[in-house]
């Protein structure tokens, strides 16, 4: 599968967990992704928050994203309990003038707390397709680099 098809999945599915690490302790919290392109992912936080402390200090991250079920469970002859992305990569803050605008004019209602909003830019990783059929061998799944 091409990357191509991992953006879309993103950008049409944006809500997906974050998983952090603070020293030995994951956590896991929901964001809006901000959107997917060929050098990545991108989201914004609160500079006053624990996760920008935590990818500052650890910037591996995972995402999650899903996408629910085609055909409501229970019906049809297999399982299908929907498609879950999973991007692992590293955390980077981008600190750009253009991107921040854009950031603000996507998202206008940052606008109150722009000088403490950071941007960030999950890169340099992987992302797989995670459905019921190929569970029991996720090692063996295809993954596309970026």
């Amino acid at each position: 599968m091409d990357f191509g098809q991992y953006i879309k999945f993103a950008n049409e599915h944006p809500l997906c967990a974050v998983a952090t690490v603070d020293n030995d302790q994951p956590h896991v919290r929901r964001f809006g992704m901000w959107f997917a392109d060929t050098n990545g992912f991108y989201f914004s936080t609160g500079k006053m928050k624990e996760v920008y402390r935590q990818l500052s200090m650890n910037p591996k991250v995972e995402l999650s994203f899903y996408a629910p079920p085609e055909t409501p469970a229970g019906q049809g002859s297999s399982v299908d309990i929907g498609t879950e992305m999973r991007v692992t990569g590293t955390a980077e803050f981008i600190d750009d003038p253009a991107m921040k605008d854009r950031l603000l004019t996507d998202r206008p209602f940052l606008r109150p707390i722009a000088d403490n909003v950071a941007i960030v830019h999950v890169k340099d990783g992987e992302a797989w397709l995670w459905t019921w059929e190929n569970n029991m061998r996720e090692s063996t799944i295809e993954r596309a680099r970026f």
